[in-house]
């Protein structure tokens, strides 16, 4: 049913997400998320790609995930699944979901918390790359202008559950919530994280109450 699709995912080794997500332990977390993100597409069985910053070209964002997808339909798919792979609560049924709203002619968006997207599932039919040039790459209103420009050229759209993804450590401590939902590997590395998060801001705590208490007690200079 799905041998004219195939996934895309696009996956920055670890030491290139660490540059524009820093923090402290990430490079194990972005590697447990490449690994985990593949396993989850494997268990589909549908055909999938992975483009790392090497093989992507482009003067911006916008430019390389176009050509990205061209190179797929290229290869003689007639529709395409792009994912990242920072968003771990992903899993097998948002693929499939995708590749059925696909057979249905559907143009499939997998809205993040954030106002970006974690997946979009389109057609050959529904890519038309200006379109796709002129949107608002990694921005909040990216998933609105999306939205509206496909519904001005009349394109059926459907969405799937709203996810979060990872671009800090304050996403770390929502996503732990879902703690059962992780792969070992990615919750073990995200909790590392937040524990030397916390050190962190213990030893911050401690040292402006240190100075708190030194300012307090300090009576100045004696008057002469």
């Amino acid at each position: 049913m799905h041998s004219k699709t195939a996934i895309l995912v696009f996956a920055n080794s670890a030491k290139e997400e660490l540059l524009h997500k820093p923090m402290r332990g990430g490079e194990q977390l972005f590697a447990q998320l490449n690994e985990s993100t593949i396993a989850v597409v494997k268990s589909t069985h549908i055909p999938y790609y992975v483009i790392t910053e090497e093989q992507q070209y482009g003067v911006d964002f916008g430019e390389r995930f176009v050509n990205a997808v061209q190179s797929i339909f290229k290869k003689g798919y007639e529709k395409v699944i792009t994912i990242g792979n920072d968003t771990p609560l992903l899993n097998k049924t948002h693929l499939l979901q995708a590749a059925q709203l696909l057979e249905e002619d559907k143009f499939v968006i997998g809205p993040s918390v954030d106002g970006g997207f974690y997946l979009m599932g389109l057609c050959n039919t529904h890519f038309v790359p200006s379109l796709f040039l002129n949107l608002p790459w990694q921005s909040r209103t990216l998933t609105v202008n999306l939205i509206a420009t496909l519904g001005a050229c009349e394109v059926a759209i459907s969405k799937l559950q709203v996810l979060y993804d990872i671009d800090s450590v304050s996403d770390l401590k929502i996503i732990q919530k879902f703690s059962r939902r992780l792969s070992l590997g990615v919750l073990k590395a995200l909790e590392l994280i937040l524990s030397h998060s916390k050190s962190i801001q213990n030893v911050v705590s401690l040292e402006n109450t240190t100075i708190y208490h030194t300012i307090a007690y300090n009576k100045g200079s004696p008057t002469p």
